[in-house]
């Protein structure tokens, strides 16, 4: 035996495909998918975003140009085998889920198997097309919302949650890059790449989901803390700082780690105590990151100079609390007075009518006083958080210099 290279082997590098992988790749090359349109009946016209999970283009259909669509490219470098797990899962809630404020999935198309991509299929989702997303809108400051359309777009984005919480699906990923907005004002809630379906254990074992999620700047504090049994109050904290973000025009916590953010999250919220928070010194994190002991809480307070409506000031209050159990869920929030009081919510076209070009995080412009949280929708990711934060690195907007931090 050659201790080079294996029984047989000479240990000059590897060794070519076997007849078998040969066989397969000629297989899918040559199969048909008669499920699965390829994607060149669609011509793509832009980039419109880039992140961890891939790319995403706007395109046209070549048979009727006045459909316009997304097309999110599922990543399948890093699979050794099968179609990416999270990208089945993301296909599979989609399909369940049907709503005016949820992104729709149209259908999945694949590029046809060749020597030139090593006999591997692309595969890309394909979705209605949204002209915006609510971080690239927030980082123009020709675009201008009026209390009744700042309403509207949380009124939306609660009436999405409130639809996927009832059906059991949580999002894990809310933050402003993930909101989409169509030039008639719709909203859609996109980027169910994290999301998934949550259960109640039959035996009382509580669940164990990762605590991986959400973008860092939106992340809850029981998952900063190491909760895993957790359901859809995790959105609603989310859903708190968007709505902030509709006045500061920037992400509230901008921290650099998780211990930055949990240390903000107090100074903002309120020392994290069992006081307040009963139980959270069970946590498995509690007593291994350094929490202010003496933090009050400061949302109103610190909310006041940018926030005037005194509605939207308690609804953000109660959708930031630090106990999950005691956070106000979406449809508690779609009841409260803030939406049932002039000026009452009113639609985004005519505003919109006024902005002919598409707003995306990901086409933003690097500016002083004009980043994003990073990440999602039809664009994002790790790509545009870092670019987020080295954009905050250069200086905020005087405007929001005490809020954001």
């Amino acid at each position: 035996m050659d201790i080079r290279g294996g029984s047989g082997s000479s240990g000059r590098g590897p060794p070519g495909p076997s007849p078998q992988h040969q066989s397969n790749a000629s297989y899918v090359e040559s199969f048909d998918f008669p499920f699965c349109e390829e994607v060149s009946k669609y011509e793509k016209l832009a980039k419109i975003g880039q992140g961890t999970f891939g790319e995403v283009f706007k395109a046209k259909d070549k048979k009727n140009k006045n459909k316009i669509v997304a097309l999110k490219k599922v990543l399948m470098d890093n699979e050794k085998e099968g179609f990416p797990i999270t990208a089945l899962r993301e296909i599979r809630i989609l399909q369940l889920l049907n709503n005016e404020n949820i992104v729709n999935l149209i259908e999945i198309c694949r590029s046809k198997a060749s020597s030139f991509n090593k006999h591997k299929s692309t595969f890309y989702l394909v979705f209605d097309f949204a002209e915006h997303d609510l971080a690239g809108l927030l980082s123009n400051f020709n675009v201008s919302f009026n209390l009744g359309e700042i309403k509207k777009v949380i009124q939306q984005l609660l009436n999405g949650l409130f639809y996927i919480h009832s059906n059991k699906i949580i999002h894990r990923d809310m933050k402003a890059a993930n909101v989409l907005i169509t030039k008639k004002g719709v909203l859609k809630l996109a980027d169910f790449g994290l999301a998934r379906a949550i259960s109640i254990n039959n035996k009382g074992q509580p669940n164990r989901y990762t605590n991986r999620v959400v973008t860092l700047w939106y992340r809850p504090p029981e998952l900063l803390l190491g909760e895993r049994n957790y359901g859809s109050a995790v959105d609603l904290w989310g859903a708190g700082c968007v709505m902030a973000e509709m006045w500061t025009r920037s992400p509230i916590m901008q921290g650099n780690t998780e211990q930055h953010q949990l240390t903000l999250i107090a100074q903002l919220c309120g020392a994290i105590t069992p006081d307040v928070w009963p139980g959270v010194d069970k946590l498995e994190l509690y007593n291994k990151m350094e929490l202010p002991k003496a933090s009050k809480r400061r949302v109103k307070e610190r909310l006041k100079p940018y926030v005037k409506d005194a509605y939207a000031c308690d609804l953000i209050d109660r959708l930031l609390i630090l106990d999950p159990s005691k956070r106000i869920n979406a449809d508690e929030a779609l009841n409260h007075d803030f939406f049932w009081t002039d000026p009452m919510p009113c639609s985004l076209e005519g505003m919109l009518s006024n902005h002919v070009q598409s707003m995306f995080e990901y086409l933003a412009p690097r500016r002083s006083g004009a980043h994003g949280g990073g990440g999602g929708g039809q664009q994002g990711g790790a790509q545009a958080q870092a670019q987020a934060q080295q954009r905050s690195k250069q200086g905020h907007n005087d405007g929001y210099k005490d809020m954001v931090y």
